[in-house]
């Protein structure tokens, strides 16, 4: 039987609640019309649409390979909504990001992953090294985890660094086969022995089927790059670079196992 295509559902923004400083995209605790609190990603903020499209693939591509996710869910902020805000610059923010957001389910009392504390199996830690390896996700270091610890169980949040090749996407086939160098500086690389193991399950997770349908959900508002004519024409470069960075696997592969066996 083949697979079910990913759906994410909508939801309208209702109430904003407090913003997170610490995140690069200015994100925020917003309360949704279904009843539940999420974490909202603006498209009007400094990194632009782009952010988002990176941690909605991210996001989709760790579901379908077992990890732990918040549920995804687009976000439509009215036009009205900022209007009573007092602080201008999340006046602005609003402003600038009327229509479909990206959200993330809030995990009340969650706490940050540490390594320290927490102990994560080789299998688990081979697994997110090879998925940040794939997105090339920079944002998966030591000070800035991008993991918590939700009812005992490890969660990946925000991919939204990942998938940098789409800020100059002239190139996209050769950035493809190019190696993560930044994986050195991953937070579980010392614990990725299984690489090869988690290469060989993966790969066949991640079929050009999926790949496709994940692409698909992207939002034409989001794709904004004027070099390309139509948007299905960027939609498909994201499905083009992720099938040859499978196909070429090898190399970040390598890459992670030589950084690895620098740093023991």
């Amino acid at each position: 039987m083949a697979d079910t295509a990913p759906i994410l559902r909508t939801v309208n923004v209702t109430r904003y609640v407090t913003p997170l400083r610490e995140g690069g995209s200015l994100p925020a605790i917003a309360e949704a019309d279904d009843g539940f609190l999420y974490v909202l990603k603006f498209r009007g903020a400094g990194q632009g649409p782009k952010a988002l499209i990176a941690d909605l693939i991210g996001g989709e591509i760790a579901l379908k390979l077992g990890f732990k996710v918040p549920e995804l869910v687009f976000a439509n902020l009215d036009e009205a909504f900022g209007r009573t805000e007092p602080d201008e610059e999340i006046q602005d923010l609003l402003k600038f990001s009327v229509g479909l957001n990206l959200a993330l389910h809030y995990l009340s009392g969650s706490i940050t992953f540490d390594p320290t504390v927490t102990f994560v199996t080789t299998e688990t830690a081979s697994q997110i090294v090879w998925l940040d390896a794939l997105l090339m996700n920079v944002d998966r270091t030591a000070r800035n985890t991008n993991m918590l610890m939700f009812n005992r169980e490890l969660w990946l949040i925000d991919h939204g660094a990942a998938l940098y090749f789409h800020h100059s996407m002239e190139n996209w086939e050769e950035q493809a086969k190019r190696p993560f160098v930044q994986i050195k500086d991953h937070v579980l690389l010392r614990k990725a022995i299984e690489l090869e193991a988690a290469d060989q399950k993966f790969k066949a997770l991640l079929t050009p089927g999926f790949i496709q349908d994940v692409v698909n959900l992207i939002p034409d508002a989001w794709l904004t790059d004027r070099s390309f004519e139509t948007e299905d024409e960027q939609r498909q470069i994201y499905a083009k670079f992720l099938n040859t960075r499978l196909a070429n696997s090898n190399i970040f592969v390598t890459e992670a196992q030589n950084a690895r066996q620098a740093l023991i």
